[in-house]
């Protein structure tokens, strides 16, 4: 019998790419959108990747607002909970992506439990684990201390909305869907559709435009997006994962310069090597909100051990450099 899922956030970019392979592998999907204005775009941009729709449905689901996910959730097996908001630019106040992510989650959370649903999917990040680590070696036992100076406030989103996935779980106890966590890197690769709107699309557009004249001193670990839907897809029905958190990313890590000049030695003429002074980054930051989400991560190279998902998993991530070449040649044919 075929299994349904309810895929929160698939008209994003991880989302499309979950979506993609979650109907591949047979699976019957209810993709939740914001407004219904979007379930034509993902349709057909599914469509143009040969993708067959047929086990496709959209409903509109909001992460601020109750209405809807106990009939968006009836009847389906599993739960992949992706959307939320992200960008390093810290918004005007705190709530504004803090309480999305956080709501959203015990919603998406609440509603499998009345659903009786087998199995939670939950899209964290790496920054759940190292968001107050600026070097060293983290790992799936790892947490971010929110009240770290190191911490931007999506870095505290992201943390506090997985805390109260597992404090759901805790609590709800007997009869609670199982829980795993997937915790992306910084993650990179080529988006299905059109839009390159997502902050890593951007920085790869922006690169290749020349628009960064120079590049912060911060290191990620990074991923590949294909592999983050797989992971995903992977972890919906993998025995003896339930009850754990996933690093998804290569185990070492890449800064915004070595990023340049991989780009650089591709051919690509856009892209700037020259590190910009930490000072400089401060200053901007006095009034400019992205740099402002930036001065925390300043210096920061955590390493991750990946060792637990890829023995779980048997996965072998796609190599960055395929990830970044295959990035920049997406971009390049949008801006075309």
């Amino acid at each position: 019998m075929t299994s349904t899922v309810l895929l929160t956030g698939i008209s994003g970019y991880i989302g499309l790419h979950c979506a993609k392979q979650l109907l591949e592998a047979g699976f019957f999907v209810r993709g939740s959108v914001r407004s219904v204005e979007k379930s034509r775009e993902v349709l057909d941009t599914l469509a143009a990747c040969a993708v067959d729709t047929r086990n496709l449905s959209i409903v509109e689901l909001d992460l601020t607002s109750d209405a809807g996910w106990s009939e968006a959730i009836t009847g389906c097996d599993f739960l992949m909970h992706v959307a939320s908001p992200f960008a390093i630019a810290n918004p005007r106040t705190e709530e504004e992506m803090i309480t999305p992510a956080v709501d959203g989650t015990l919603r998406a959370m609440r509603a499998a439990l009345g659903a009786g649903v087998k199995r939670v999917v939950l899209t964290s990040s790496v920054v759940a684990m190292h968001g107050s680590m600026k070097v060293g070696k983290f790992t799936p036992e790892t947490w971010t201390d929110v009240g770290s100076p190191y911490v931007n406030t999506y870095i505290k989103s992201k943390t506090l909305a997985e805390r109260a996935a597992w404090d759901f779980v805790k609590t709800a106890g007997v009869g609670s869907p199982e829980l795993v966590v997937i915790n992306p890197g910084a993650v990179f690769g080529p988006p299905l559709g059109r839009d390159i709107s997502g902050q890593s699309m951007t920085s790869v557009d922006q690169m290749l435009r020349g628009k960064i004249p120079m590049v912060p001193n911060i290191a990620f670990a990074m991923v590949d997006v294909r592999d983050v839907a797989q992971l995903h897809v992977q972890a919906l029905t993998a025995p003896n994962v339930q009850g754990q958190r996933f690093i998804a990313a290569h185990a070492e890590t890449f800064s915004f310069g070595e990023i340049a000049q991989q780009l650089k030695d591709a051919g690509y003429k856009g892209p700037s090597t020259r590190k910009a002074p930490d000072f400089m980054i401060k200053l901007l930051a006095l009034f400019d909100r992205e740099a402002q989400g930036m001065v925390p991560m300043l210096g920061m190279r955590a390493e991750p051990d990946t060792s637990a998902t890829r023995l779980a998993f048997d996965w072998t991530p796609i190599p960055f450099s395929k990830t970044l070449k295959d990035s920049a040649e997406a971009v390049k044919a949008l801006q075309a």
